[in-house]
């Protein structure tokens, strides 16, 4: 009992932050199987990215903090995710509107979270404050990595062949350059980390939310009426 209780409580972040990136769109919601199926895929990535992360470790050590921040982890991780959307999604037919890249990127990442998430609480000492921490600050932010990489795929979609490879490169570099700013904060700040760290969640967030607003906003289904969205 106490251990379905702690895995329900390390997979409860991650269902519920798709499940509210999922409802924010607004006009054409996304076939609930093409969610759950790039969710799985956030989770079979982490074996790939577990052994690919070893290896680096072995031939270039894990001492040093921008070099581990940067290429280990973020590099690695944001990269597979990238990897799996473009080449698994980018050209689906259900890829139709600009927030179907956050929806899907959101999904990529949170299921590879949600995994790390359960085995952190499998394998560490894991208590009610800890998994809410967990849940405030690493499971958050991967959603927030893939909210940022799903708005620039999305752009890249739907803008003109001169612009495209520029907002793809965008949707590797960001989530990357974020996601290694995090690792860095919470390696190189000791004690003091939960004062850097909030005010970059809370920007993140804030920013997030604006990508978001934004990539609703070029839907191409904004002027259609639910009735006409229904006899499409």
């Amino acid at each position: 009992m106490l251990l379905f209780s702690v895995l329900t409580a390390a997979v409860a972040p991650g269902v519920s932050l798709l499940t509210y990136l999922y409802l924010k769109d607004r006009y054409d919601a996304e076939p609930i199987h093409m969610v759950v199926r790039m969710f799985l895929l956030g989770v079979l990535i982490v074996v790939p990215i577990v052994v690919i992360q070893r290896g680096m470790q072995l031939w270039l050590g894990d001492n040093q903090p921008m070099l581990f921040s940067f290429v280990e982890s973020a590099g690695i991780e944001e990269f597979l995710k990238w990897f799996v959307l473009y080449h698994m999604i980018y050209n689906h037919t259900e890829f139709d509107e600009p927030y179907d890249g956050i929806v899907y990127a959101a999904s990529i990442s949170l299921g590879f979270a949600t995994l790390e998430n359960v085995l952190y609480a499998i394998f560490s000492p894991a208590t009610f404050g800890t998994l809410l921490m967990r849940a405030l600050l690493p499971v958050s932010g991967h959603a927030l990595f893939g909210v940022m990489m799903g708005y620039y795929v999305g752009k890249a979609k739907f803008a003109t062949a001169s612009k495209r490879n520029i907002y793809l490169t965008i949707s590797l570099c960001l989530p990357l350059l974020l996601h290694g700013t995090y690792d860095y904060i919470m390696i190189s700040f000791k004690t003091n980390w939960i004062y850097v760290i909030i005010p970059f969640m809370v920007a993140l967030w804030v920013w997030g939310l604006r990508k978001m607003n934004r990539a609703n906003s070029r839907s191409p289904f904004r002027f259609i009426s639910r009735e006409d969205e229904v006899k499409l």
